[in-house]
């Protein structure tokens, strides 16, 4: 059987080919970590389906209107799971495949982000889940309810719940991103204040693009990712000088 992909060293030589080759096999073992969470998922779909019908209101009325909109659903919210659960492999066979462009000293700091990626990506599908979610449905599900018999398709709503989670903890993962690249030297802290209005202007951009339609979570949504923001840069420079004390500061 053949060994995982050996990650190159820096400034290792390469061909275009073997780095496609290396990419490839990145992908396969992608692809299989998704595959081998997969069918435990979709033993679990009903508690899982369960799970994300418990935000909905009290009175909701949730329905199936096609044949296979239950299976469909079910292998839907299981890829979701699957996708989840194979985070931090992911995450790691990503950051093995760029590696070799950043020098061996400053992989081991980065390396050390992949771990806290996976635990901000966690706390961020929490917030979804518990804050997030609840909020936006109150909101939705009420809306103009006197003129509607309201009732909840449920793939759509189980569609809409799963990605509303798996992308709100992928933006979680902004203050690790940030402060990788403080301390890698791509960013200075000085660049981050001097453009903070540029930067909330795209935190906004990317809420608009997480799945939602009302003001309310939207509102929900940017709030946290400026928080995460300014938490980053005042974090960033605390560690810039920390790491300038002890001679260790990445120059730009």
């Amino acid at each position: 059987m053949r060994r995982l992909p050996r990650r190159l060293g820096y400034g290792e030589e390469a061909t275009l080919v073997e780095h496609l080759d290396e990419l490839r096999s990145r992908l396969i073992v992608c692809l299989l970590a998704v595959g081998v969470f997969f069918p435990v998922a979709y033993i679990f779909h009903e508690r899982l389906v369960k799970w994300l019908l418990r935000p909905l209101p009290a009175d909701a009325h949730v329905v199936t209107l096609g044949v296979t909109e239950a299976f469909a659903t079910a292998v839907k919210l299981s890829f979701y799971a699957a996708l989840s659960a194979a985070f931090p492999v992911l995450v790691w066979q990503t950051w093995n495949f760029l590696a070799p462009a950043v020098e061996h000293g400053r992989q081991r700091i980065v390396a050390r982000f992949v771990a806290l990626a996976t635990i901000l990506f966690a706390g961020g599908m929490a917030f979804s889940y518990f804050v997030l979610l609840p909020l936006a449905l109150r909101f939705l599900t009420n809306y103009d309810d006197n003129l509607y018999d309201v009732q909840i398709r449920v793939g759509y709503y189980l569609s809409f719940a799963a990605l509303m989670i798996f992308a709100t903890g992928l933006v979680f993962q902004l203050p690790i991103f940030v402060v990788t690249l403080v301390r890698i030297g791509v960013l200075t802290t000085a660049q981050l204040r001097r453009n903070r209005k540029m930067a909330y202007v795209i935190l906004l951009g990317a809420a608009i693009l997480l799945p939602t339609v009302d003001p309310v979570s939207l509102a929900f949504e940017v709030a946290p990712l400026w928080l995460l923001f300014e938490g980053s840069i005042w974090l960033s420079v605390a560690l810039e000088r920390r790491w300038a004390a002890a001679g260790t500061l990445v120059p730009e």
